[in-house]
C-alpha cells in the first residue's frame, strides 16, 4: 500500500465478515469483540453495525437477515449494494481460517490507532508549554490503546495449563509455606493472615480522621524499605514531603517527635536520629507531595521509577478522596461517587500493570458511633468492590471521656486493625495494636519493648534476622521528575 495510506487489508476484512455470515459459532466467538473502527472500509463498518443490530434483536445473522437490516437502516447502497453483500460469503476462502482473518484485522486497527496517536502526540508536543504535560499526554495516548487491546477472551480449562500451574503452586507451598508470601508489613499477625501484601493487589486502609491512617501506612513503608531493602513510591496529597520525612525519621529512630520539636532531646536521642538519618538517606523511599495529582500521573511516575531502579515493590497513596480523576465529571454527590469509582478502578488496574501492592488510604464517614463497616467508606461503594484487602483502624481512646478512661475499659493508645474484606483469605479478623503517639508508630501489643520478629508462615518459623543485614546501601534520592 502507499506510504501515506493507513494500514489495512481489505481481503481479510471481507473474509472475516463472510465467516460471520456463514457460521453462527464464529458470530458467538468474535462478533462482540469487534468494533466498527476495526474496519478500514466504510462499507465494512456499516455491515458490522448491521450484524450487531441483528444479534441485539436475538436473531441469527445470515445473508437474508443482513440485507434486510441494511435495507431498513437505509445503508444498503453505502454498504456496496446487494451483490457486494452476497459476494462476502460466496467468495470466502475458508471459514476455518476466521481466527487468522480476525488477527489481521485487529493488527491493522491497532497500527492505525498508534499512527493517529503519534500524530496527536506530535501536534501536542509542538505546542505544549511544559515537557511534563507533553510526556503525560503521550503516555496516556499509548496507555489508552494498550487498555483497549488488553481484553482476554473466554477460554475453557481443557488444555490443563492453568490447572497444572495451580497444582504446582500448592505443591511448592507444601514444601515451603513462605515461597509465595508477599511484601511483609512488619506486623506478624497481619502477615500470617494475608501471607504478606500480594503483588497486583489494591489494599485499602480506612479510618475516621485522626486515627493514624498515614502513620500505619508509613510504618509499613518504613519496615519494607528500611528493614527489608524494598523500593517504595509514596504519594502524599495531604502532607508535605518534609512532614512525611519527619515522621519516618522519628519512627525509625524511636525518638519522641514532640521532644524533637520542643528542643528537649537527650544525647542518646540525637545519636539515634543521626543514625536513622543516614539510613533514610540511603533508602529507596521516593516521596511525591503534589497536592493535585491524577491517577495517570501516578502511573506515569511509577513506570519511570521502576525503569530507573529496576524494580518497584510498593506504592502508597494518601489519600483517595483528595484525588481527581483524569476526566472530571460534573459537580454533585452522584458524580463525585462516579469519579471515586473511576479512581479506584484505575488504581486496581495500575497495581496489576506494575505488579506491586498499592496501599491507598481512605476516609470513613465522620458520623459514626459503631465499629467501622464497609458501608462507611466515604463517597463510593466502588472502593469496596475494587479492593482486594480492606482494613479499618479503630482507636477507642480517641474521643473517649475521662470517665470512660477512668473505668479502665479503654486503654490509652489501645487500637486494633480490623480486616473487613480479604479476597483471598479470612475477614472479620481483629489484630490488637498499640499506638505510640510520640513516635507516630503502631506496634503489636505483645511486641512492646521487643525487637521485631520475622512472621511465622505455616509450620515453619524462620530464625530471627538482623534487620540491618537486609538493608542495602543506595544512592541519594532520585526525584520522580
Amino acid at each position: 500500500m502507499p506510504n501515506n495510506q493507513m494500514p489495512h487489508t481489505l481481503d481479510a476484512e471481507a473474509a472475516l465478515l463472510g465467516c460471520l455470515i456463514l457460521d453462527e459459532e464464529v458470530q458467538t466467538d468474535v462478533l462482540e469483540a469487534l468494533r466498527e473502527e476495526d474496519f478500514y472500509q466504510e462499507s465494512h463498518r456499516l455491515i458490522l453495525d448491521a450484524m450487531k443490530r441483528i444479534t441485539a434483536a436475538h436473531k441469527t445473522v445470515d445473508t437474508v437477515t443482513l440485507i434486510d437490516q441494511l435495507t431498513r437502516d437505509g445503508t444498503l447502497e453505502r454498504a456496496g449494494g446487494l451483490q457486494a453483500v452476497i459476494d462476502l460469503s460466496g467468495n470466502l476462502p475458508s471459514v476455518a481460517n476466521y481466527k487468522q482473518y480476525f488477527s489481521i484485522v485487529r493488527r491493522d486497527a491497532v497500527n492505525r490507532s498508534l499512527i493517529r496517536a503519534s500524530r496527536d502526540i506530535a501536534e501536542n508536543s509542538a505546542k505544549s508549554p511544559e515537557e511534563r504535560s507533553a510526556i503525560d499526554f503521550a503516555e496516556k495516548k499509548i496507555f489508552d490503546i494498550s487498555q483497549q487491546e488488553d481484553g482476554n477472551t473466554l477460554s475453557d480449562l481443557s488444555d490443563g495449563v492453568i490447572l497444572s500451574q495451580i497444582i504446582d503452586k500448592f505443591e511448592q507451598i507444601e514444601h515451603d509455606p513462605t515461597v509465595f508470601r508477599g511484601l511483609e508489613t512488619g506486623f506478624s499477625h497481619l502477615d500470617q493472615i494475608t501471607h504478606g501484601l500480594q503483588k497486583g493487589s489494591l489494599v485499602i486502609i480506612a479510618a475516621r480522621p485522626g486515627m493514624g491512617k498515614t502513620s500505619l501506612a508509613m510504618n509499613i513503608v518504613e519496615y519494607a524499605c528500611l528493614r527489608k531493602g524494598n523500593v517504595a513510591a509514596v504519594f502524599s496529597l495531604e502532607m508535605p514531603r518534609s512532614e512525611i520525612t519527619q515522621r519516618l525519621l522519628c519512627a525509625y529512630a524511636e525518638t519522641s517527635m514532640e521532644q524533637a520539636l520542643s528542643g528537649t532531646l537527650r544525647g542518646s536521642d540525637w545519636k539515634n536520629l543521626l543514625a536513622a538519618s543516614d539510613r533514610l538517606r540511603a533508602s529507596k523511599i521516593y516521596i511525591d507531595d503534589s497536592s493535585s495529582i491524577k491517577p495517570s500521573e501516578i502511573l506515569s511516575k511509577c513506570r519511570r521509577l521502576k525503569a530507573a531502579e529496576g524494580k518497584l515493590d510498593l506504592v502508597m497513596i494518601d489519600y483517595i478522596q483528595l484525588m481527581q480523576s483524569d476526566e472530571r465529571m460534573g459537580g454533585g454527590e452522584f458524580n463525585r461517587q462516579q469519579e471515586i469509582a473511576s479512581i479506584t478502578r484505575f488504581l486496581k488496574i495500575m497495581a496489576k500493570e506494575l505488579d506491586v501492592p498499592v496501599i491507598a488510604l481512605s476516609q470513613l464517614r465522620r458520623i459514626q458511633t459503631k465499629e467501622p463497616q464497609l458501608s462507611d467508606l466515604r463517597e463510593s461503594g466502588a472502593i469496596e468492590q475494587d479492593a482486594d484487602l480492606v482494613m479499618f483502624i479503630n482507636r477507642p481512646d480517641v474521643g473517649a471521656t475521662s470517665e470512660e478512661m477512668a473505668k479502665g475499659g479503654i486503654v490509652k493508645g489501645g487500637a486494633y486493625l480490623q480486616i473487613a474484606k480479604h479476597r483471598n483469605g479470612r475477614s472479620d479478623v481483629r489484630i490488637q495494636l498499640r499506638f505510640i503517639g510520640e513516635t507516630t508508630k503502631f506496634i503489636e501489643v505483645e511486641d512492646q519493648g521487643k525487637p521485631r520478629e520475622e512472621p511465622v508462615y505455616g509450620k515453619k518459623k524462620p530464625e530471627l534476622a538482623d534487620p540491618d543485614d537486609a538493608f542495602p546501601g543506595g544512592e541519594d534520592d532520585l526525584p520522580f521528575d
